[in-house]
């Protein structure tokens, strides 16, 4: 029977101690990046594989980070999760990826079975409710994405300063009757772009309705556009690029010109140059958002630190080709005509304040 090889195997042929090969495998970071490939490049050689039961049994660490997300088909997560991924492994950690589908139970569980194999959880745009995100908190050294708990360690967008951006360039076409579709109810990050939306919309002026679209998908937003043409808005502001690429091809479908009839602004910059037209949208740098929730949960992990910390990630405008100057509201109200309906308006109201999903 072949013995199995050892880091103590790997150190006598790549010349260096054990404690070098450890780190090699556990905390490259620790080490130059020539040392920690060298001592790679030996293990390969000669066949030399980790056993990291045996090193969480006598460490303590597994060497693996938990990533969840509420919906892995959506745009706005792959670009994240592939800049936390490479952090990570730049770091020595493997990452474990978990969907909760939008769903405040479903992302408990996963949180609870994965606890057991990971050294900490980045959540980004959790849906439970707070006193269950600071139970698992108080598991694992965790770090948010989207959500802002003052005791847990959270990495943030400016919103603010990206939809005031937004609406200001859309008032700055002549657009005076605005509409936001939002996202889902539960979305702390829907509710901070709702009270952000309706400020903004306060101090520059113009009316605001707000049409909710409940889940952030291209079907959504397609399914907004009667109301949104009921209500005879020139511009939407859509709480991200999928539901405001579902809304530019719904105003499509009826033969109405984005941006020549109504102007759509999106919000992440997932998508928005591959629409069309291209999008106008807030750009959310959401790859910065995961690397640096890595690197906040690697230096937990590493120090030992508990004390809570935020970082904010600046947004900016990306102007493209679906916003253009307000059209006419009589020329517009013609070419929605065709016996739609008007019912009252509803308008937009800032949201409760944020709390438990």
């Amino acid at each position: 029977m072949t013995r199995q090889l050892t880091i103590a195997d790997v150190a006598a042929r790549a010349g260096v101690s054990k404690a070098t090969v450890s780190r090699a495998f556990s905390r490259p970071n620790l080490l130059s990046a020539a040392v920690a490939d060298h001592v790679r490049r030996v293990a390969d050689e000669i066949g030399y594989v980790p056993n990291r039961i045996a090193r969480a049994l006598s460490t303590g660490r597994f060497g693996v980070i938990a990533l969840l997300v509420p919906d892995i088909a959506n745009p706005f997560f792959p670009p994240l999760i592939r800049a936390a991924q490479a952090r990570a492994d730049a770091a020595g950690y493997a990452v474990l990826i978990g969907d909760s589908d939008e769903t405040p139970d479903r992302e408990d569980v996963l949180l609870s079975k994965m606890a057991v194999q990971v050294d900490g959880f980045v959540v980004a745009s959790p849906r439970q409710a707070e006193a269950r995100i600071l139970h698992h908190a108080s598991q694992r050294p965790t770090v948010l994405i989207n959500r802002d708990i003052p005791a847990v360690t959270r990495v943030l967008m400016d919103v603010a300063g990206g939809i005031t951006s937004a609406l200001s360039h859309l008032v700055g076409l002549g657009h005076r009757r605005i509409a936001y579709v939002s996202g889902p109810a539960a979305s702390w990050a829907n509710q901070q772009r709702e009270t952000a939306v309706a400020a903004a919309a306060q101090r520059l002026g113009v009316a605001l309705l707000a049409v909710p679209a409940h889940r952030p998908t291209y079907e959504a937003g397609r399914a907004v556009v009667d109301e949104l043409v009921r209500t005879g808005v020139t511009a939407v502001l859509a709480f991200d690029d999928l539901v405001a690429q579902g809304v530019v091809a719904g105003y499509q479908v009826r033969d109405m010109a984005i941006p020549g009839d109504v102007s759509v602004v999106g919000f992440d910059d997932v998508l928005a140059a591959t629409t069309h037209p291209p999008l106008t949208t807030i750009a959310g740098h959401c790859a910065d958002a995961g690397a640096a929730a890595v690197d906040l949960l690697i230096r937990m992990i590493d120090t030992g630190e508990t004390t809570p910390s935020l970082l904010t990630i600046p947004t900016a405008l990306v102007v493209r080709a679906s916003t253009a100057g307000a059209r006419p509201a009589a020329a517009l109200a013609q070419t929605s005509a065709g016996g739609a309906r008007r019912p009252g308006l509803r308008a937009a109201t800032p949201s409760r304040s944020p709390g438990p999903p």
